[in-house]
């Protein structure tokens, strides 16, 4: 749930409860472990949802799905956008930009960015990803930017090419899934020292590495990975505490 400008957003929600097994296409499928830290229905009101993929159930599951139909603007792909096929749903190719406006609110700029959730030529099986960057119309900067499933690739440098991020929230955790071996399909901790090399933000926030049986770099390991770094990239990383806030205005 990320609060910018007195908007609140909220990213790919999955509520469901743990223990269920989902099948992610071509065989693959992951367990999930945990549940949400809070119930959907104490989350308040929420603006708007950025939603980075409708097909995989650690991005949007049963419960999640339930939500999408009471927020005012829910922001994903195209091909999500069809399939969602709801009044309220807006579809973003990468590098298209939508604006959200309410009263007594600054106007939000959303452009997607690229993914490639996957090794190359994946996106027939994988399908479309994107992810977020969030601007307050007037900046002259990207207030956050939202990975989204990637791994580090062409795409996610054009990113840090193109873009003055101020906090990036940087999906994490080195997906594998048994039936395709070594094959990785989100960032590993590794891949994000050097995305935060590139992209410079002010605060590198990471998300989206446990509690489903398919991520192979938990908060442990990350963390190590981290240690490793040069002490500039280890200043900029920010760990949100499960069911916590963290205040990151500059």
């Amino acid at each position: 749930l990320i609060e910018v400008a007195g908007w609140r957003l909220l990213t790919d929600p999955t509520f469901d409860p743990p223990g269920r097994r989902y099948g992610f296409g071509f065989g693959s499928a992951s367990t999930k472990l945990a549940g949400p830290s809070r119930p959907s229905a104490a989350l308040g009101h929420v603006d708007a949802v950025l939603l980075s993929h409708d097909h995989h159930a650690d991005n949007l599951d049963d419960a999640g799905r339930a939500l999408l139909a009471d927020v005012p603007t829910v922001v994903t792909t195209t091909s999500g956008a069809r399939r969602l096929a709801a009044p309220n749903v807006r579809g973003l190719r990468p590098w298209q930009t939508t604006t959200l406006s309410a009263p007594g609110l600054p106007s939000l700029e959303i452009t997607a960015t690229p993914c490639r959730h996957g090794p190359p030529a994946s996106r027939p099986i994988v399908g479309d990803v994107i992810g977020f960057a969030i601007r307050v119309v007037g900046s002259d900067r990207t207030a956050v930017w939202v990975s989204g499933d990637s791994v580090l690739y062409r795409g996610l440098r054009e990113v840090a090419d193109k873009l003055t991020v101020d906090v990036a929230v940087l999906h994490l955790g080195g997906v594998q899934f048994g039936i395709t071996g070594g094959i990785r399909y989100s960032m590993t901790a590794s891949e994000a020292i050097t995305l935060i090399g590139l992209l410079n933000p002010r605060v590198a926030v990471p998300v989206h590495f446990d509690g489903w049986s398919h991520f192979r770099e938990g908060e442990d390991r990350i963390r190590t990975r981290f240690l490793s770094a040069p002490h500039d990239i280890q200043s900029k990383v920010v760990w949100v505490p499960l069911d916590g806030s963290v205040a990151l205005a500059d």
